[in-house]
């Protein structure tokens, strides 16, 4: 998976700021806050989780499904654009 071990640093900064999220949200829940504000972290902390799926898709599509012979404006790779902003669109 090349186009993982070419973001493995920016995926890795995205995984520890999950983390972060996690453990606010077991800290919210030994601190009995709010179910709103356990909530708004999960959806946060959801979100996030989406983007990072999101971004190891598209690096899939571009890596392993488009033709490396693909030209920027050609057909093929527009198709793949639009894919990847219909999966965005989806995960969000």
């Amino acid at each position: 998976m090349s186009h993982v071990s070419d973001a493995r640093n920016e995926l890795t900064t995205r995984i520890n700021r999950i983390q972060g999220q996690l453990d606010g949200i077991k800290k919210a829940l030994h601190e009995d806050l709010s179910c709103a504000a356990i909530l708004q972290q999960v959806a946060a902390c959801r979100g996030a989780i989406n983007s990072l799926m999101a971004e190891i898709i598209e690096g899939e599509i571009k890596d392993h499904v488009l033709s490396r012979r693909a030209r920027p404006n050609s057909s093929e790779s527009l198709a793949a654009d639009e894919l990847v902003n219909v999966l965005r669109r989806y995960l969000k």
